[in-house]
């Protein structure tokens, strides 16, 4: 790797010191793209951009301020909440449609041939027959696997990576501990799990959002 490039700081020597023109209208540059990102994710993108930036100067500069920082604060602080709340609500919308979409998916799924429901909800189909030994929860695994939203867009793949994945099987979504069980060394199964059954209300991250349905087609190639 790189070694880092070393930096040697002078005692009483300010740090603006260091930097020419061309690097501070850089650095003020940065700045302003740190702040900008902070406020769009906020929501803030309408802001008057001529008053942010009156703002900035007089503040710099000593200007006694256009508004009194109390009521700044307080608009601010109000701000967040209700874009925090809109932002809630559009969650919660967004979850109801997904857990509905997920719901109706999985009913008519579990009506075609060759899946198999079990008492948890956890639907799956054979797609290839194993001839090895069953992993049980305390194990861990080897696995080939690619999952799917239910309108089939693939969210994260082991095959594409060209890489299998090893992890203990209790440490892992809930279909997936049980739904591994039913398999021998070998096999190859599609899954068909439920939100609750997956990441559940919260989903993960930005990869799964909130009650989603998922779809695995999963190789156990070893129980280790």
């Amino acid at each position: 790797m790189y070694k880092q490039q070393e930096i040697v700081v002078k005692k009483n020597v300010p740090l603006y010191a260091f930097y020419n023109k061309d690097n501070m209208d850089k650095l003020s540059y940065s700045f302003g793209m740190a702040i900008a990102s902070q406020l769009m994710e906020l929501g803030a993108e309408t802001i008057s951009i001529d008053d942010f930036s009156t703002a900035m100067k007089d503040l710099f500069t000593g200007q006694t301020p256009k508004v009194d920082p109390s009521e700044a604060q307080m608009l601010v602080s109000q701000y967040i909440q209700e874009q925090e709340q809109a932002k809630r609500k559009e969650q919660e919308a967004k979850g109801s449609k997904a857990k509905g979409e997920g719901e109706a998916f999985l009913k008519e799924n579990g009506k075609r041939n060759g899946v198999i429901t079990t008492a948890s909800g956890l639907q799956y189909e054979v797609l290839q027959e194993g001839k090895g030994k069953s992993p049980k929860a305390t194990d861990n695994v080897k696995c080939h696997y690619e999952g799917k939203f239910i309108n089939g867009d693939i969210f994260d793949s082991s095959i594409r990576r060209g890489e299998p994945a090893t992890f203990p099987l209790n440490g892992v979504i809930r279909g997936w501990t049980e739904g591994l069980q039913l398999m021998k060394e070998g096999a190859k199964f599609r899954f068909y799990i439920p939100y609750d059954l997956a990441y559940g209300a919260n989903g993960a991250g930005a990869s799964i959002p909130p009650y989603s349905a998922l779809i695995f087609d999963v190789e156990l190639i070893e129980v280790l």
